[in-house]
């Protein structure tokens, strides 16, 4: 089973990293979209979630997906802070 931290600890984690992010960075960031195929491969693995479908192996992919998104998504939330505050 893959191991998980809780959000809080997870932005404390990165926070130093983000510090020093430059504002082309932080943009590059924001806009980050997963591919079409991605996108439609993580649907069909919820999909096989909610179904009770899922092999163990997707089960282990799925949750290494969550996971990456969560660390995207503090990283995304650091750099529309560091362009906001560019902005002021």
């Amino acid at each position: 089973m893959i191991a998980t931290l809780e959000p809080s600890v997870l932005g404390r984690m990165l926070r130093p990293m983000t510090q020093g992010m430059s504002l082309e960075l932080a943009r590059e960031l924001v806009a980050l979209k997963a591919e079409e195929e991605t996108q439609q491969h993580y649907e069909h693995l919820a999909e096989g979630r909610r179904e009770g479908t899922l092999s163990a192996e997707q089960e282990a992919e799925l949750q290494n997906i969550v996971q990456v998104n969560s660390v995207l998504s503090m990283l995304k939330s650091e750099a529309r802070l560091l362009l906001a505050g560019a902005k002021a």
